[in-house]
């Protein structure tokens, strides 16, 4: 007795040969309407993100609000033990300088800005996906070694099957696959 399994297409994948070849297809595919677009490629091409339309990443933000937490917790912690909670007269110091505080604060600036540039790109990214339906693609295995792959998500507006697998055809695309999600 065997067990049906309900299968939904999910997009169509499609190899290209060359970085140039890959980046001109979603340059054309974008000028035609398609936005649910994405590349696999074993390096960064340059200006793949513009061609995806990709949005600036906010982490550059992200981290530099970590890092003035970080310096800011640093200074309020020290100069409220050192000024408030546990005043010491040594020596005739003052309860608080802030010269002699410049390298703890360094200290937990550098630490909260690099805990916060790693749990927000992990975080933006939607990071860890243990599993997409494009992984289900023949071709997704040479994504990280020779292939310059090129997905059309079936969530697209303009997302025909068999419509866009002609269309990567047209634009020099040398074996198209359309994936299915399990």
């Amino acid at each position: 007795m065997s067990q049906a399994t309900n299968q939904t297409v999910a997009g169509v994948l499609g190899d290209f040969a060359t970085p140039e070849a890959l980046l001109a297809a979603v340059g054309e595919l974008r000028s035609r309407g398609y936005q649910k677009l994405d590349a696999l490629t074993p390096f960064p091409i340059h200006g793949m993100d513009e061609a995806l339309g990709a949005k600036p990443s906010r982490l550059g933000y992200l981290v530099a609000l970590g890092g003035a937490a970080g310096a800011g917790a640093a200074l309020l912690l020290q100069w409220w033990t050192g000024a408030v909670d546990y005043p010491l007269v040594i020596g005739g110091k003052p309860f608080f300088a802030f010269e002699f505080s410049i390298p703890i604060t360094f200290e937990l600036t550098v630490l909260l800005a690099s805990f916060t540039a790693v749990l927000g790109m992990l975080a933006l990214n939607g990071l860890p996906r243990f599993y997409h339906p494009v992984m289900n693609a023949e071709r997704f295995r040479g994504a990280t070694n020779d292939r310059f792959l090129l997905v059309v998500d079936a969530a697209d507006p303009l997302f025909d099957p068999e419509r866009t697998a002609a269309l990567l055809h047209s634009l020099g695309c040398e074996h198209t696959e359309v994936y299915k999600d399990e």
